[in-house]
């Protein structure tokens, strides 16, 4: 049985990905879309496992893909002087009530993660801000994060290294992600500034 690797091309885009077909473990592709696009080629090739060995069965197509929500974040480069925003992909939920954002292309460990609840001045926030940052960041196992040093003006008593993304969430609930903007960045610097 082949094991899954990121050796193997996407049958849509020839990206290197681990997401295969479960039903006949010989089809590759980067995402669930991909592996849609590829099933009325893919169809006529997909046997289960089983089929080799004498059992005649109907190529189904895959299962449906939980929908992923996309939301907008801020991200804060490591090596870039300004955060930009970006579009962050999302789970549902499976055991929680806020969806999962995808983030493992921003840093190389599962991140830490940290709910903002007030912004500048102490004040409560009505839409708190859901950072992400690597479990390194208050060390010196990154590169010391250029963006947040320039938004707080350098005077955090503690640098940030590495990568961080801030996300926002609807309401006090923190049952679902908004979109975040530039107006979210006084109440991460003020986050920023009182790390120790």
């Amino acid at each position: 049985m082949p094991h899954p690797s990121l050796n193997h091309p996407c049958a849509v885009c020839k990206r290197a990905t681990s997401l295969w077909c479960s039903r006949c473990q010989n089809a590759w592709s980067c995402s669930p879309d991909h592996m849609g696009s590829d099933w009325p080629q893919h169809r006529n090739h997909c046997h289960s496992a089983s089929a080799q060995y004498g059992s005649s069965m109907i190529a189904t197509p895959p299962p449906a893909e939980p929908e992923y929500i996309s939301v907008s974040a801020i991200l804060f480069l490591a090596e870039e002087d300004r955060p930009e925003i970006i579009t962050v992909r999302c789970r549902p939920p499976q055991h929680g009530v806020c969806p999962i954002p995808m983030l493992q292309t921003y840093f190389d460990s599962p991140p830490d993660n940290v709910v903002i609840t007030q912004g500048l001045n102490s004040e409560p926030l009505r839409f708190p801000l859901h950072a992400f940052y690597s479990p390194t960041a208050l060390s010196k196992a990154s590169p010391i994060s250029r963006s947040i040093y320039h938004i707080t003006s350098g005077a955090a008593s503690k640098p940030f290294f590495g990568n961080v993304v801030a996300l926002k969430y609807k309401g006090a609930r923190r049952q679902r992600y908004t979109d975040a903007s530039f107006n979210d960045l006084p109440a991460l610097s003020a986050y920023f500034l009182s790390c120790q």
